[in-house]
């Protein structure tokens, strides 16, 4: 794939610079490098993703002349990110069915019109992808902040943020506690909800190493997971020639939104177990131990059994895995936060690891797998519609104005206020916003209402076709990409998903003279809408990454000597308090046990429970080709995985045609028509299909309490022959 879009030249010059000292970070997933890269450190869908930014196609004026909107309408998401590179800015005017293209003093200027038009500040939205860098992210939101809104709604919002709402109340820090080093050198690894043989490869080379350390692999999921079921690692010979390795020790086939009931009958199992607790820990180190020990103590195990469609059996054996294991580390993803019970599931998680000390110390500790490579970097860099008062003081101190301090929209939110009228601008800052939001066709219809919409992005998506009255596209440099500015080339930072920073740096010419980088893009927007009323030296950070730098040491903890430490080979971690010092910055000032009723989803007989997912052949809402291998379907992607009993009891056979019709409480009718069935090994009562293809079916208001992240893994359906 790389060589058919880039060449073999191009190949070679990305491929092996991919994750390396002096290279660039993957635009794929966040992952972190381990010490020692390899000389391929890059999975398959990594290669994919470097080989579609990295594309040698180009999208210019000529295109837009040959496609009008009413065309590319029809395309699909796969078609559209195809056709290549933007290299131009483009813009649709009022009633227009086509892009044209437009100079860059003249995209400002009409977002600047539209932007300083508004009654409020409030009635625009900002949004940004997880691509996007610690520099261009900080800029981003002190140019937002500097204009008046919190309205700064993020991908966040849509996987990780029932996390990180989970980890602020009970460890003080919501962000994982544990590093590379403490994966490889723990006794035992569950992996909860999460895909790693699609969603983030590279993840199986560290469980393998873990495995020969001696660690055990409890997997908990409604799927079977090819790469966790039989890894061949493509580095070692093992792994070409031989059979690869059985990572899994104990693969537990939940029910869809089991996890929590899974956790608490684990928690009361090791309460009853003399000497299974570690009392000083808990007496040193925590808060709430009695209420929550009352309320494990009660878990119901018919309750549990019936919640997580487990044997007592299989519930045994985790427990007697857990009781061998001195150091133990819990990861995750979107099957456990994309439910409405999502964030007291992830609270059972830290009350299960708190009971034995497994917070804050050496190969122990809680593994929020993150998606996009900067998702992470985003928020600390203060892209967040909730910031904290010292973020915001901060910003006061460094730059001398006042920033807003009522609380934005988050991504709902902003489909809410988008639809009901009360936004009137959105800037998209990477991403492919429709696509990826729930409800699709609220969605849409929202987006169109916008009086303007503005993309920041290297590709066409959908959100490039459904647009408000007036759109522009702004075409941005990616991370394959070389940055040469007035003062000389450029690089910038990310963090990945274990809290370490470095730089990335790309190599290859950009696609074109009029491409500009994100930073570069901002800075331009901010001097254009800000006018003389701001004092930010907008032009100097446009030039000089460094002056970024500087001012990002001086407003965020943690970046202290940022240019000399980001400079040395790997950068640096980040700190994290439970995890360096033991120390708990809630509430409280300790760790907190939390007691909350479980909860699981109920499905009326005649209907499942679906989980929107990745195929193997995608990222996000990148697609890379119609086949799922690792599943066994090829061909296409409008398939839904269903247990061949449920099929059976429902009166389908493998391979009809079903429409997936969406149940929920408000009434409305939502349906995914045409699916193929395919049998497969999933949990009973659950079924799987992949998105965006199914986000049509996902409530705008069924989301997770105390996060507001969609529930895209607890989605009601019953299936209906197509066309009936």
């Amino acid at each position: 794939m790389a060589r058919r879009g880039m060449g073999a030249r191009r190949t070679a010059l990305t491929l092996l610079r991919v994750n390396q000292p002096t290279g660039f970070d993957c635009p794929g997933c966040a992952w972190p490098e381990p010490d020692k890269p390899h000389l391929a450190e890059f999975c398959e869908n990594g290669a994919k993703a470097v080989a579609e930014e990295a594309t040698t196609r180009r999208v210019g004026p000529a295109f837009f002349a040959a496609h009008p909107l009413s065309d590319l309408e029809h395309r699909s998401g796969y078609w559209l990110g195809r056709q290549g590179r933007l290299t131009e800015p483009a813009y649709r005017a009022p009633g227009a069915d086509r892009y044209v293209p437009v100079g860059w003093d003249e995209a400002f200027d009409i977002i600047a019109e539209e932007l300083n038009a508004l009654d409020s500040p409030d009635e625009a939205l900002f949004y940004t992808s997880g691509r996007t860098s610690n520099e261009a992210a900080f800029l981003y939101q002190l140019f937002v902040r500097e204009f008046g809104t919190n309205n700064l709604p993020d991908c966040s919002n849509m996987c990780h943020e029932s996390s990180g709402s989970a980890l602020v109340e009970t460890l003080g820090v919501g962000k994982g506690s544990v590093s590379l080093e403490d994966l490889h050198r723990t006794d035992l690894i569950i992996v909860a909800g999460q895909n790693p043989g699609t969603n983030h490869p590279r993840m199986l080379s560290a469980l393998e190493r873990a495995k020969a350390g001696g660690a055990r692999i409890i997997s908990i999921n409604p799927l079977p997971e090819a790469g966790l079921m039989a890894f061949r690692n493509p580095q070692t010979v093992r792994g070409l020639v031989g059979g690869g390795t059985s990572l899994t020790d104990l693969f537990l086939r939940i029910r869809i939104g089991g996890d929590q009931a899974l956790f608490r009958m684990l928690n009361r199992r090791l309460l009853e177990t003399p000497g299974a607790v570690d009392e000083e820990f808990v007496r040193e180190h925590t808060h709430g131990f009695e209420d929550f020990a009352a309320a494990a103590r009660d878990a119901d195990r018919a309750e549990t059994l019936a919640a997580t469609g487990l044997t007592t059996e299989e519930i045994d054996e985790a427990l007697r895995m857990v009781l061998a294991a001195d150091r133990i580390v819990v990861c995750w993803a979107m099957g456990l936060t994309q439910h409405r019970h999502s964030v007291p599931t992830i609270r059972e998680v830290v009350n299960f690891l708190l009971l034995r000390g497994n917070v804050g110390r050496p190969g122990a500790g809680v593994c929020p797998v993150r998606g996009h490579s900067n998702v992470q970097g985003d928020r600390t860099m203060g892209i967040w519609e909730r910031p904290p008062e010292w973020f915001l003081d901060a910003l006061e101190r460094e730059f001398g104005f006042a920033p807003p301090r009522e609380p934005g929209t988050d991504t709902v939110e902003a489909i809410r206020a988008l639809r009901d009228g009360r936004a009137k601008v959105f800037v998209g800052m990477g991403g492919n916003f429709v696509s990826a939001s729930p409800d699709t066709a609220v969605t849409e219809a929202a987006m169109r209402r916008a009086r303007l919409t503005v993309q920041v992005s290297t590709k066409l998506n959908r959100s490039h076709v459904v647009t408000g009255e007036r759109a522009l596209i702004l075409p941005a440099l990616g991370r394959t990409d070389r940055d040469e500015r007035g003062t000389g080339p450029q690089f910038v930072t990310v963090e990945d998903s274990m809290g370490q920073v470095h730089a990335s740096r790309g190599r290859l010419n950009p696609p074109g003279p009029l491409v500009r980088s994100e930073p570069a893009i901002v800075c331009g927007l901010a001097r254009r809408v800000l006018g003389p009323r701001s004092a930010t030296p907008w032009e100097a950070f446009a030039e000089d990454y460094r002056l970024i730098r500087e001012r990002i040491e001086r407003v965020i903890p943690g970046f202290e000597d940022f240019e000399e430490r980001v400079g040395r080979r790997g950068g640096f971690s980040l700190p994290h308090a439970p995890r360096d010092e033991r120390r708990f910055p809630t509430a409280t000032g300790k760790a907190n046990f939390t007691a909350a009723p479980v909860e699981w989803p109920r499905v009326p007989e005649g209907r499942l429970l679906l989980q929107t997912l990745r195929s193997h052949d995608q990222y996000n809402t990148t697609i890379y080709g119609m086949d799922d291998r690792y599943r066994g379907v090829r061909g296409g992607r409008r398939v839904v995985l269903v247990n061949p009993e449920d099929a059976a009891a429902l009166g389908f056979a493998d391979g009809d045609r079903v429409d997936l019709v969406g149940e929920w409480s408000d009434g409305a009718r939502r349906v995914a028509p045409d699916f193929g069935l395919v049998h497969y090994p999933t949990a009973r009562g659950c079924a799987a299909a992949y998105y965006p293809e199914t986000n049509v079916l996902v409530p705008l208001d069924s989301t997770a309490e105390g996060s507001n992240t969609p529930t895209s893994k607890s989605v009601v359906i019953r299936l209906t022959p197509t066309g009936s």
